[in-house]
């Protein structure tokens, strides 16, 4: 998939985008390159896996954790109400979903869980501002709770993309419908032990079969 940048969607992103950038609350994709994120395994299967768990709309992000060999441990997804540029507010809100699904780790001297972001938002699938403010985000709030930054990827109508990686696919977009989560070939993510959001009706609705 193509990468490139593009204009903030939102006149309230652009004119907050100088002022984040200059307090250092916005990440270029060059600088988080240069963090040496680790690697997803199997990128897609785990954007298919929680697309099947959360279904997030543009504007909905999931924050998901994830223990040795890439399994998910937990995950939330919400909706930020306010378009902004500046990562300090998204922090808090990441902070906030990680402390109600996972007890932090922060007595651990090397973190053994990593946190990522999918995000799901209109637009294309070049980086904005918004995307920036969100990097700088998920890393301060894998910080504060003990983790280790990971992947941030973007779903929009071009597809998925991790940023800064180069690796991306078509579906599922911002407009696809989720797949079945008892469809294990194209869901082979296991199933999350504590879970928020979007999410909660959907898993009531598996144990119930």
């Amino acid at each position: 998939m193509a990468f490139g940048f593009a204009p903030t969607a939102h006149p309230s992103l652009a004119a907050a985008g100088g002022s984040a950038s200059r307090h250092g609350r916005l990440l270029e994709p060059a600088d988080w390159t240069a963090a040496d994120v680790p690697l997803l395994r199997n990128p897609r299967e785990m954007v298919s896996g929680l697309h099947s768990r959360h279904a997030p709309v543009p504007g909905v992000a999931v924050i998901a954790v994830l223990g040795p060999e890439d399994r998910l441990v937990a995950s939330a997804s919400f909706t930020q109400r306010t378009a902004s540029a500046d990562g300090w507010e998204y922090r808090n809100a990441l902070l906030a979903r990680l402390r109600r699904v996972l007890p932090h780790d922060l007595r651990r001297r090397t973190p053994v869980r990593t946190a990522i972001l999918l995000y799901c938002r209109e637009g294309d699938g070049r980086w904005t501002d918004e995307d920036g403010a969100w990097m700088w985000g998920l890393r301060d709030a894998c910080t504060l709770h003990g983790l280790r930054c990971g992947a941030y990827i973007t779903l929009t109508r071009d597809g998925w993309q991790v940023i800064g990686e180069g690796r991306g696919g078509r579906s599922p977009a911002s407009d696809s419908r989720p797949l079945p989560l008892g469809d294990t070939a194209k869901d082979p993510v296991p199933l999350p032990l504590r879970t928020g959001g979007g999410a909660t009706e959907m898993l009531r609705r598996t144990a119930a079969r």
